[in-house]
């Protein structure tokens, strides 16, 4: 992934593509920093499933930020944001429809035997080892716990 990164920002540059640009810097200096913060605590450089999920959390604050911006009437600043998001999405893996998702979540609780709130957190985690960057895990956790309760 960390050459792909490399090439899409060669072809911004070349395009002379700022939004492009500066948001392919921003992703490689999360994954610089999350490589720096590895090294220090002993462990190996940034995987590909590490990067989806940073991936993934920029995304978030990204959305999180937008939200703000729209409730302030700052709507330029909220379309950048949109802007970075469509930018970053293209790098993680297609995302499951809604009623697929829905379908693992009831075939993870039955294969993990979950019968109560309290096994919430063994489902998510099959969940997220079995398909990072592939779903919304906040919806994804929504429809376990209704299948919990």
């Amino acid at each position: 992934m960390r050459e792909r990164f490399t090439e899409t920002l060669k072809d911004a540059i070349r395009a002379k593509d700022t939004r492009r640009m500066s948001t392919l810097r921003l992703i490689q200096a999360a994954i610089k920093d999350r490589d720096i913060a590895n090294r220090g605590a002993g462990k190996d450089p940034v995987s590909d499933e590490d990067i989806l999920q940073i991936l993934t959390k920029m995304i978030k604050q990204r959305e999180e930020s937008a939200t703000i911006y729209e409730e302030n009437a700052r709507l330029e600043l909220a379309q950048q944001e949109r802007d970075e998001i469509a930018i970053i999405r293209q790098f993680l893996p297609q995302q499951l429809p809604e009623e697929e998702v829905r379908e693992l979540c009831k075939s993870v609780v039955s294969e993990t035997g979950a019968s109560g709130l309290r096994d919430m957190g063994k489902c998510m985690n099959v969940l997220k080892e079995r398909y990072p960057g592939q779903m919304d895990f906040s919806k994804a956790c929504g429809m376990v716990k209704g299948l919990l309760q």
